[in-house]
């Protein structure tokens, strides 16, 4: 699933998070409006549910509370922060721990304290080495059908975070070279596309305006089935399909390659 929005997109969703937010009169909290209809299109499902979410990025605590009052008394929320002040803002069911997002050590001493989590929020330092390290050795701690959610990606095309429009290792094109991944099953050359243990549990990417969702699920080998009965003779286009000079000087040394074929179960 590659899903692409724009901040006009209308989300139906409830407005639980974004009535909390408007209402809030305590601790400062910091929010890009359109963010709030993409938390609940993507995580009110987990509401009153038993779940354990990381957020990356303290501030002054008031997200944390906020997710507290959203999914209810069952949530466990840790948090990662690089300030220690911000480690004086524990409190029942709130555990932060103090560290940078870039440092991998630090990740898996983390990983090894908190339990499998069900959501992680991204919105820390947002240049794109901390964003990728993050991804990296976290995202493998979601729960299968869980969700790694990215903020505040704008950044990727912004120079003083390390960013530029369409320039290489931006965490927007990192996430762009996964699509690929999605595609695995129908690319004949997988050499050229990124392939681990990460790239097998990503079953869906939804970009928005400063926003990356990576949906946690081991993804099924895709296949085709036939069902029915043949009513007319198929058209095949075959003007679409004449293979090029270096198609057929690879297909000669190298045989061909059809994933449609392969991924065919037949007719049933």
């Amino acid at each position: 699933m590659l899903t692409l929005n724009t901040a006009n997109t209308t989300i139906m969703s409830s407005d639980k998070f974004r009535e909390l937010f408007y209402s809030h009169q305590g601790k400062l909290i910091h929010k890009w409006d359109h963010y709030l209809d993409i938390y609940e299109k993507h995580f009110s499902k987990y509401i009153g549910q038993e779940i354990n979410l990381l957020e990356i990025g303290v501030s002054h605590g008031c997200s944390l509370q906020l997710w507290k009052k959203y999914f209810g008394d069952k949530v466990n929320v840790y948090a990662i922060d690089i300030n220690p002040q911000c480690k004086k803002l524990e409190e029942e069911k709130i555990k932060i721990f103090i560290g940078s997002q870039s440092d991998e050590r630090f990740l898996q001493q983390v990983i090894r304290e908190v339990p499998a989590l069900d959501i992680i929020i991204d919105d820390g330092g947002h240049t794109m080495n901390q964003q990728i390290v993050s991804f990296e050795n976290l995202y493998l701690k979601v729960r299968e059908g869980g969700s790694y959610l990215v903020e505040d990606t704008h950044t990727s095309y912004w120079h003083e975070f390390h960013g530029g429009l369409k320039k290489a290792n931006t965490f927007i094109e990192y996430a762009k070279n996964l699509i690929d991944s999605l595609y695995e099953g129908h690319v004949p050359d997988k050499r050229k596309i990124v392939l681990n243990e990460i790239t097998k549990h990503i079953n869906g990417i939804s970009f928005y305006d400063s926003i990356v969702v990576f949906e946690k699920v081991l993804r099924p080998q895709p296949f085709h089935i036939q069902k029915g009965i043949d009513m007319i003779e198929s058209y095949r286009p075959t003007e679409l399909k004449q293979p090029s000079l270096l198609m057929k000087v690879k297909e000669r040394f190298f045989g061909r390659v059809d994933t449609f074929k392969a991924n065919n179960r037949g007719k049933i």
